[in-house]
């Protein structure tokens, strides 16, 4: 299994595009970012064709430790979820 980093999403775009390398990594930088600053100000970011990243609040919750199985809490925190597309499934699924 590999791991896609942003450079390699920034040479699929220069290659794709024509554009400089900093050009390119500016554009998935600026992709990356636009997300991140969209969840944090509490709106939903829809990709069409991919799918949907939004923010939900977990409430406190009583857990247990899985080393010693003594009970404890699970503090209250905010999480990013993230629920693919019909079309993004589809194509995971059937490659």
């Amino acid at each position: 299994m590999t791991t896609i980093t942003r450079a390699d999403l920034s040479e699929s775009i220069q290659q794709a595009t024509g554009l400089t390398g900093t050009e390119s990594y500016k554009v998935v930088d600026l992709f990356f970012s636009e997300i991140a600053d969209s969840l944090v100000r509490g709106e939903e970011v829809k990709v069409s064709g991919l799918g949907t990243f939004k923010i939900l609040d977990k409430k406190q919750r009583m857990g247990r430790n899985p080393k010693t199985g003594e009970p404890a809490i699970i503090s209250a925190r905010r999480v990013v979820s993230f629920r693919p597309s019909m079309e993004f499934r589809k194509k995971v699924t059937n490659f």
